[in-house]
């Protein structure tokens, strides 16, 4: 395969290959630059994982995107992982370096790009909702950002320890798990709030388990959920005063980031907003 010729594999289990956003984004700034590339979406069932990845270093692939739920299963077939992949235990794109193939984790970098349109992170307390891939990914970068604390809110009480734990041992940032087994109060302390769950995802009245009324104004108030833009949460976050972030900045972040890592130029992020909300149709 020529070397101007760039081909994606998107893992999409159980769900459909075409009409993917990303790969509309993808196309779009493609064409836009004029390179003679090509992103493809291809669906790969979880016991075929190891045969795709090594299918690209014989088909030329230029890079790899990985989505649920392939983004741990594809580290035992990876050359190296990037900092950020390691501490998160999940790779959401590979770039293929010679013969080596090195997993990174674009999914948090992405948004904390785009909560920083709104403010600036640091000494903020965090509540997060959600011990998961996306949620684990946010974490660390709003670490690295400097937050005050974080605090992590899970339906499954171990598996948000272990988040906690990471956060103080590996990256020396206050964390604490606050339980989830009814309707969540946000603490009064709180600065910035996150769904990093699946709630919402599709249904724009999909209800988190939240009191909303302890959505005060002062806060800044994001989803990691990009279609509906506007989600339940954010409805009613708006409806209090809050400042609102829906999952749209941080879908066209990761898309731009990785199109950096594999091509090395940098795309027009406008471009690719206008192409995904025409997707959208919004």
């Amino acid at each position: 395969m020529p070397d101007s010729a760039l081909q994606e594999i998107v893992c999409c289990i159980g769900q459909p290959v075409a009409g993917n956003p990303t790969q509309f984004m993808m196309q779009r700034v493609l064409a836009h630059l004029g390179l003679d590339w090509c992103y493809l979406t291809l669906e790969v069932a979880p016991a075929d994982l190891g045969d795709a990845l090594r299918g690209i270093r014989a088909l030329g692939f230029r890079g790899v995107s990985l989505s649920i739920p392939h983004k741990v299963a594809a580290i035992p077939w990876l050359d190296a992982l990037s900092e950020s992949a390691e501490l998160m235990g999940a790779v959401s794109c590979v770039c293929r370096e010679g013969e080596r193939l090195v997993g990174d984790n674009t999914d948090g970098r992405a948004f904390t790009e785009s909560l920083s349109e709104l403010c600036d992170p640091t000494d903020k307390r965090v509540l997060l909702l959600g011990a998961g891939g996306v949620a684990r990914a946010i974490a660390v970068e709003l670490a690295r950002r400097g937050v005050a604390e974080i605090l992590v809110a899970n339906r499954t009480a171990e598996r948000g320890q272990v988040l906690v734990e990471l956060l103080e041992q590996r990256l020396a940032t206050a964390a604490r798990l606050l339980p989830w087994d009814g309707s969540l109060v946000v603490p009064e302390d709180a600065g910035i709030v996150i769904n990093a769950t699946s709630v919402g995802l599709l249904d724009s009245e999909a209800r988190l388990a939240i009191e909303p009324q302890s959505l005060h104004s002062g806060l800044i108030v994001a989803d990691a959920v990009f279609n509906p833009p506007q989600t339940w949460l954010l409805k009613e976050a708006r409806r209090r005063g809050c400042r609102t972030l829906n999952g749209l900045g941080m879908l066209v972040n990761q898309a731009a980031i990785n199109f950096q890592l594999w091509t090395g130029l940098e795309p027009d992020k406008a471009i690719m907003r206008e192409a995904v909300e025409e997707y959208l149709e919004i």
